[in-house]
């Protein structure tokens, strides 16, 4: 506040006296602060405006209702379902794609030669996994379109052989990658030796075992649908112990889990071990090489395989493949080989089943399986 003067007589003597002064030319405080605040919302965000005025002397109730109003407040956010809800398919997709790693090549390296390229491919996407049922019109398109991509890299005079595990889906999806194949060298003006769809015992899903047999772990879902509703509704006892571990794997599903986790992770004695689909799918690499040497191999399977042959080789679990998503296997001269997927590249020795160990040496009595047990 300022003061002005005024002159004023008393008994013939004149007298100065102060006056307060209203008007200023600063303003006050609280309204310069008003202003500088104004003037930082201009340029700045209104988040980064909040975390300078915010101080350890600014009320909490005053920070909590700035939070509200800018919700800027991380414990009212929501939380994702998954990590990647707002980058869209493809940029989710091109995330855990991304190179994570380069590494040079060895001198060793440098003196293989490429003798096989493999091709192995999740089927599209299906109807469903509880009946057998085929491709969607969306799984269709999805395996035309990976062999039409894959005709790219096919040269002239070039021979590819196909096969898929003995399950619908995967059946359809080897043929539409054939057809997809077709189109795409009709449209780069090549020749190719592509031979007709041969299913493969030993590119099949995991099996489980039911008293009617071996069974596909999706083929064998109606048995389990079945016996469990007998079960349930005679009251028999206790139920076997297959029944009890399709019932574990088809409610992780239903409880929104995943299944093929927790076939991989926790044992389960009427279920294919991992290992063993790892084997199988050497075998039937090698087995094909054998019969059609230098033949390029594409193979049409399922999920499980497909992850646990890539946890072998990588030592850890990259993860569940999308429809129609493919591991390339690149085999070398020098027996070795690289697994391509989700752009991570590992080298690995290609394993000589006829070394590998036999479980059942030295065992007998229930030890051994049946079939075995019968033989002895």
């Amino acid at each position: 506040m300022t003061t002005s003067d005024s002159d004023s007589s008393v008994n013939g003597r004149v007298t100065r006296s102060t006056l307060p002064r209203m008007d200023r030319t600063d303003p006050p405080g609280y309204l310069q602060r008003y202003r500088e605040r104004e003037a930082r919302s201009e340029e700045i965000p209104s988040a980064e405006m909040l975390d300078l005025e915010r101080t350890e002397s600014t009320p909490l109730y005053l920070r909590r209702f700035r939070d509200r109003k800018s919700g800027a407040n991380a414990l009212e956010e929501r939380v994702p379902i998954w990590e990647g809800q707002d980058l869209g398919v493809t940029n989710a997709y091109s995330q855990i794609t991304k190179t994570k790693e380069i590494v040079p090549e060895s001198p060793e390296q440098a003196g293989a030669v490429l003798t096989t390229q493999v091709h192995i491919i999740r089927h599209g996407e299906t109807q469903g996994y509880s009946t057998e049922s085929g491709l969607t019109p969306l799984g269709g398109w999805q395996v035309h379109r990976r062999g039409f991509d894959i005709s790219k890299s096919i040269k002239n005079d070039e021979q590819i052989r196909i096969v898929c595990a003995d399950t619908n889906r995967a059946r359809q999806t080897a043929e539409g990658i054939r057809r997809g194949l077709l189109d795409g060298l009709t449209m780069w003006d090549r020749t190719a030796q592509i031979s007709e769809v041969t299913p493969l015992e030993e590119f099949r899903n995991f099996q489980v075992w039911t008293p009617e047999g071996l069974r596909d772990v999706t083929g064998a879902f109606r048995l389990y649908k079945k016996e469990m509703e007998k079960y349930e509704r005679v009251a028999l006892g206790d139920r076997p112990t297959w029944l009890v571990e399709m019932d574990r794997f088809w409610s992780t599903q239903a409880g929104g889990a995943d299944p093929i986790t927790l076939w991989t992770q926790i044992p389960m004695l009427n279920f294919e071990p991992p290992s063993a689909t790892v084997r199988r799918f050497w075998a039937g690499i090698q087995r094909i090489m054998a019969e059609h040497p230098g033949d390029r191999i594409i193979a049409a399977t399922h999920s499980g395989p497909i992850r646990v042959f890539t946890i072998n080789a990588f030592g850890y679990d990259a993860g569940e493949p999308y429809n129609t998503e493919e591991v390339i296997v690149r085999m070398m001269s020098n027996n070795s080989a690289f697994i391509a997927y989700r752009n991570r590249v590992q080298e690995v020795m290609v394993p000589n089943l006829e070394e590998l160990p036999d479980w059942w040496a030295g065992l007998s009595g229930r030890a051994l399986p049946p079939s075995l047990r019968a033989e002895g």
